[in-house]
């Protein structure tokens, strides 16, 4: 039988790739954590971690298991909410959702999940994909509504994912111009065209995003304004200050003296999907998940 406590030893050792630093986190000593490594090791009859100079990196043998390890911490923390939960005799629900999307597809969902489960109580949380992932994960939270941009979801590169993905929609960015912009009245735009313009970014991902396609087209994008919301980054285009990219959902309500045009291909593009623990089965999540399908349905033929 796999021990429980060497499998968090692995997944501590997997998020920090030293022994010495998960050591620190799980309040251990770093021979302590070799010793339940190695012990796991042995149990298994492989290696599940690479030891070098610059610090461990997991087998293949040891994504499997750092898999295992996050779905089997996701079911107790699930099971200790469960049992917490039986003097009260309702169900609770804890979703993680970025905000746009939760804006948008988070209320008439959650309207179709209370009238189908009256009696489940309800929990919010505002949370970007890198930190609502981690924590669908450990069982915080019981799911996420989140995004990618192009590959996979955020995590650590060459991890064996304990999540499903049931994706909802695709959020294609847009350029956002004043309405006076020579620009403005173009039916599609090539972010080429945009190497002369000041950029106003709404968030820290989309100007990752923006810096991609810039390198590609040549150019570097001078920024004059950041933000951590789109709404007030619209704000400042509308002022004068630059133009922006911006995701579809994320613009509303439209705004006055602006215009927004599609980018030409290939359109960079927001997957917004639902991330759950694999293998679970919760009746309250599943209505969930196919009422945000239906929201964002009509999202899509709005």
């Amino acid at each position: 039988m796999i021990d429980v406590q060497r499998l968090r030893v692995l997944r501590s050792v997997a998020e920090h790739g030293s022994f010495n630093q998960a050591a620190a986190a799980l309040r251990l000593t770093p021979s302590a954590v070799s010793q339940h490594v190695a012990a796991l090791e042995r149990s298994l009859g492989a290696q599940v971690v690479a030891r070098s100079t610059r610090g461990v990196t997991l087998t293949a043998a040891g994504r499997i298991m750092v898999g295992a390890a996050e779905s089997v911490a996701a079911e107790l923390e699930h099971a200790k909410q469960q049992v917490d939960r039986l003097g009260s005799g309702r169900t609770q629900l804890t979703i993680a959702t970025f905000t746009s999307g939760g804006r948008l597809l988070l209320p008439g969902a959650l309207a179709h999940l209370t009238a189908a489960h009256p009696d489940t109580v309800v929990h919010v949380r505002e949370a970007e994909p890198e930190d609502a992932l981690p924590l669908v994960r450990q069982g915080s939270v019981d799911l996420a509504l989140a995004y990618r941009f192009d590959g996979p979801l955020p995590g650590q590169p060459g991890r064996r994912s304990s999540l499903a993905w049931t994706a909802l929609m695709d959020d294609p960015l847009h350029v956002v111009l004043p309405d006076a912009h020579p620009l403005a009245g173009r039916e599609a735009l090539d972010i080429a065209e945009l190497a002369a313009e000041p950029w106003v970014l709404g968030c820290l991902k989309s100007e990752t995003y923006l810096r991609r396609y810039a390198e590609r087209a040549g150019f570097d994008p001078e920024v004059r304004g950041t933000t951590t919301d789109y709404f007030f980054a619209r704000s400042l285009v509308a002022a004068g200050l630059g133009i922006s990219l911006i995701p579809s959902i994320a613009q509303t309500p439209r705004m006055a003296g602006l215009r927004t045009v599609p980018v030409a291909p290939p359109t960079p593009t927001r997957h917004i999907g639902v991330a759950t623990i694999r293998r679970r089965n919760h009746p309250q999540v599943s209505t969930l998940i196919r009422a945000l399908q239906g929201q964002a349905a009509a999202l899509g033929d709005g």
